[in-house]
């Protein structure tokens, strides 16, 4: 029975010695925990546990007594990492600490993310527990993700300084050898100068070298492993290699101890199979170096200093130094160095990097601006409003890092079969010899030798423990670069997943607000004259169906007329003089009312209401002078990014509070399937569970407050990045642009990503299951064939290397729809839905 292990948690929310009663009971009541002692004084709960694994109860009963236990989550450098049994060793090792809840270990990353609880363990008795278990780590700081590409460079051109120093002195080994089987006469020609037995001696020499210098990486890290219980894939090729050596050592030197039809060496499999392995390490720290990309260009938009105003003066200062309510100047051509609000100026800024439009937003005094963003030929003033880490290009490295390093639910199975595999292989590769020693044909020993070392070095756990993290961290790069965000590394396998993709409406499908859609003017009126008259009324009015004309009018550069005598009569219209006409704006029975004849415009205001839109009539001095059309105009995107929906095979809803009617409209315009309408905010919830109640995965789109509880409600909730800060917390995915083409771009991500991560598991288990029978000699009893180690080595090298390529096909992953799909030209039909 394992000795009790203590455990001391930071507790929160304990304000009296009711709260500690209520802790101790709790926690006193789970299984395998004992000695509860609770102390209000140092908000802490001390406690015994049988064993580590029920920290997370312990964590998760005191999250339901509301007395949650504080937690933090710390990301670590780990070195010595080679292969997946590796990363199995690692995650057992941190998981082992008490008070580690959660651990995710990466083996493209070459980090290990931890939760743990605060109190319990420090990121020090983490550090200290990969250590010991023989992979050094530290902790990363922001600097570790910007030199990744330099450090995965560096190690690139170390280990093809040793490939061309070891090729160098493998080769003369290879062809003196090889060349003597393959040419007889060589051979004889080798014999008949130098003599077989100086032969061999050179190839000792050489490939001695070749061991002790470029390949003793593999015996210094294998061989402790080894020793220690837990061999990884050095031990495999340090095994193999140093049992092809020692016995050709043996027959070089020792030939007494061999009969004469055992004497054989092969230093060459044992040289070569160093340059090669050392080849495929080589390419794939190269490979490694460009999966973070992505993270690269982002660190790349950060700003190192800034000028801010300070005492009536321009200085220059680190950003780290801002702090909020600084005035940053802004000089054209700037990259913007942070959040804030423009003060003075006016200019057009390049906000490409988060919406990914590349026409630059116009800025003047109170726009929002971002950092990382780049100023057009116009000088801005901004007071900083987020800074340092705070920064949205701060928020979206972060997210970006999380989902890199995240653990998907495909990876479970993967890590399990991998943390055995090695321990495995090298039991596979015992009963070869021992097979072929028994069965084999003469010389049975040479034969034992040369298929044991075969399947040391053919299998690859490399490509097994490389398959999913690099995918995800090219994927979730691209999908960043594209505007699309997975705060939450699963979604990426969840929204594979998904059958229904529900939309609200207001602010996700539509604009969110009411625009001018529609002027019908009545004979003898032209726009003209009557726009600014009825937009000059509108101004005295606070509906937001005013507010939407008197915008057409400002757009249109229209100069409004003094208006006198204004008057609202609700539920009716608005009315007032305009240069001594009198002018009514309202609905057909203020009209009627007032003695207007409408029925000029009747027709066209009928047929207004059944495309959706609030119609109301304008009378000037007595006479119908138009009619006019308020709507919620469609986005322009969303009938694409609808239709790309569809073809995907998904079935698109939309939930609205808007009525029946009305919702009808905007569905049959932009081809939605099923509507829900006249849902309330806590309702949407309900309508979510009505759409998955035959067993569908349901992501739900939104961009408001009334969307956080659906959005974390549905299977992957999606959050429109120009929405709420509370619907973005709530949600899975953001997507940068404010349409619908990044719900698009999200399901391309994932699926193209999750279609190259079963491709990486297809091959490396495939390779594994078929090529270890073939190298312990599964095809000689049929074709006499005997796969060389040499070859065997190749095969495993490639073997990572093509794992690697394939998830660096993710970077070519282009955007779903076209830009222009959620463009109109100048002169297109409006596409309008009713307001909300």
């Amino acid at each position: 029975m394992s000795a009790p292990i203590p455990l001391t948690l930071s507790v929160e929310g304990m304000s009296c010695a009711s709260c500690v009663g209520r802790v101790d009971r709790g926690l006193s009541a789970l299984d395998g925990v004992e000695d509860v002692a609770v102390n209000l004084a140092s908000e802490s709960a001390r406690m015994t546990l049988d064993s580590p694994d029920r920290a997370n109860a312990v964590v998760a009963a005191l999250r339901e007594l509301g007395y949650p236990a504080r937690t933090g989550r710390v990301t670590l450098n780990i070195e010595s990492m080679s292969c997946a049994s590796c990363v199995g060793r690692v995650d057992k090792a941190l998981a082992a600490v008490p008070g580690v809840l959660e651990v995710n270990v990466n083996l493209a990353s070459e980090t290990a993310t931890v939760a743990f609880a605060e109190g319990a363990v420090t990121p020090a008795d983490l550090v200290s527990a990969s250590t010991q278990a023989g992979y050094p780590a530290r902790l990363s700081g922001p600097a570790d993700t910007e030199d990744r590409s330099t450090r995965k460079a560096n190690e690139a051109r170390d280990l093809s300084r040793r490939m061309a120093f070891a090729a160098a002195l493998a080769l003369p080994v290879f062809v003196v050898e090889m060349g003597g089987h393959a040419f007889p006469a060589f051979h004889h020609w080798i014999n008949a100068t130098i003599g077989q037995q100086t032969s061999w001696v050179l190839q000792f020499i050489l490939t001695s070298i070749v061991l002790i210098g470029p390949g003793q990486m593999f015996y210094r890290k294998g061989i402790p492993a080894l020793l220690k219980g837990a061999p990884d894939m050095n031990s495999l090729v340090a095994v193999g290699t140093g049992a092809a050596y020692l016995y050709s050592v043996v027959a070089t030197f020792l030939p007494g101890l061999l009969p004469d039809d055992l004497r054989a060496v092969y230093f060459e499999a044992a040289a070569v199979i160093v340059v090669l392995i050392l080849l495929g390490r080589f390419l794939e720290a190269r490979a490694k170096g460009r999966t973070g990309a992505a993270i690269e260009s982002l660190l790349g938009l950060q700003v190192r200093t800034a000028h801010v105003l300070r005492g009536g003066e321009t200085v220059e200062v680190p950003v780290e130094n801002l702090v909020q309510g600084d005035i940053v100047l802004v000089r054209p051509g700037e990259r913007i160095a942070v959040d804030g609000e423009v003060t003075e100026g006016s200019s057009r800024v390049d906000e490409s990097m988060l919406t990914g439009e590349p026409i630059p937003a116009a800025k003047a005094l109170g726009d929002a601006v971002t950092g990382g963003t780049v100023n057009g030929t116009g000088s801005l003033q901004i007071r900083a409003s987020r800074v340092g880490q705070d920064t949205t290009l701060a928020q979206i490295i972060r997210m970006v890092e999380e989902a890199q390093g995240a653990k998907l639910p495909i990876q479970g199975l993967v890590d399990r079969i991998t943390l055995w595999f090695v321990p495995a292989v090298m039991s596979f590769a015992v009963l070869t010899v021992l097979v072929w020693l028994v069965v084999g044909p003469q010389p049975a020993l040479t034969m034992a030798l040369v298929a044991g070392v075969s399947v040391l070095i053919i299998a690859c756990p490399c490509a097994m423990g490389l398959a999913t993290p690099t995918s995800i961290m090219v994927g979730t790069g691209r999908a960043a670069e594209l505007g699309v965000l997975f705060r939450k590394g699963d979604a990426l396998q969840a929204l594979d997943g998904v059958q229904v993709v529900a939309l609200d409406k207001t602010g996700t499908v539509t604009e969110g607000r009411p625009e001018l859609t529609d002027l019908e003017l009545a004979p003898g009126f032209d726009r003209a004259t009557v726009l600014p008259m009825i937009a000059a009324v509108e101004a005295r009015s606070e509906h937001p169906v005013a507010e939407a004309i008197v915008r057409a009018a400002r757009a249109e550069a229209a100069v409004l007329p003094a208006i006198a005598g204004f008057t609202s009569v609700t539920g009716y219209g608005v009315r007032a003089e305009v240069d001594g006409t009198d002018v009514l704006i309202g609905a057909d029975r203020y009209m009627t009312q007032e003695g207007v004849n409408v029925s000029s415009l009747a027709d066209r205001e009928a047929d207004l209401a059944n495309r959706g839109r609030t119609a109301l009539y304008a009378a000037i001095g007595g006479r119908v002078a138009a009619v006019i059309g308020v709507a919620d105009p469609v986005k322009p995107a969303s009938k694409a990014a609808i239709a790309a929906l569809r073809a995907k095979g998904l079935t698109v809803a939309m939930i609205t509070g808007d009525k029946q009617a009305t919702a009808e409209v905007i569905a049959r315009e932009t081809g939605i399937d099923h509507v829900v309408a006249g849902v309330l905010p806590d309702g949407k919830v309900a309508a979510l569970d009505a759409l998955r109640s035959d067993g569908k995965s349901v992501a739900f789109v939104g961009d408001g407050i009334n969307d956080a509880p659906a959005l974390a409600h549905a299977d992957v909730g999606i959050a429109i990045g120009t929405g709420t800060d509370v619907a973005i917390e709530s949600a899975d995915v953001v997507l940068m642009s404010g349409d619908l083409r990044g719900v698009v771009n999200a399901f391309e991500v994932s699926t193209r990503t999750m279609r190259n991560i079963r491709e990486n598991l297809f091959w490396a288990f495939a390779y594994n299951t078929a090529l270890i029978p073939v190298a312990a000699g599964a095809l000689y009893p049929i074709w006499g064939v005997l796969l060389s180690p040499m070859l065997a080595a190749g095969a495993m090298a490639l073997s990572s290397v093509f794992v690697l390529t394939n998830a660096l096909r993710l970077r070519r992953i282009a955007p779903a729809l076209p830009e222009q799909a959620g463009r109109r030209g100048p002169h297109a039909d409006p596409v309008a839905t009713p307001a909300e």
